[in-house]
């Protein structure tokens, strides 16, 4: 039986990242008083975006991230990917959170995700 010794952690530190935009989105719809939808307060409309950006693509990192380390791959891959993954999240929920429009946060936040899924998908091919 493979024991996984890294995807845990970075599996553990995005969950708990998940559920803490969960509770910025709720916290919006509280002070909304919008209970279905972003009721088109701006607030709310940004937080729901920050969260769902985040479920778009941390599911897909994470089956990399998996497969990668059922595969074997070195551990700097995995820590790469990772690394990378937490890194952009956390600068494109800042990014966003701070503006709508384009900001050096956001723009870093993508690119470190991007970066991280090709990689992720190099690593993979070249297994």
């Amino acid at each position: 039986m493979m024991i996984l010794s890294v995807v845990p952690y970075y599996a553990a530190a995005l969950a708990v990242m998940y559920v803490g935009l969960a509770g910025l989105v709720i916290r919006q719809r509280f002070k909304s008083r919008v209970g279905l939808g972003d009721g088109q307060q701006p607030a709310l409309v940004k937080a729901v975006r920050i969260h769902g950006n985040f479920a778009e693509y941390v599911p897909l990192l994470l089956v990399l991230l998996l497969l990668l380390e059922i595969q074997g791959a070195a551990l700097w891959q995995l820590h790469l990917v990772g690394g990378l993954t937490i890194v952009g999240r956390i600068s494109h929920a800042i990014g966003l959170s701070k503006s709508s429009g384009t900001s050096l946060p956001r723009m870093i936040g993508m690119m470190s995700t991007f970066i991280a899924l090709l990689s992720a998908a190099a690593f993979l091919l070249l297994r």
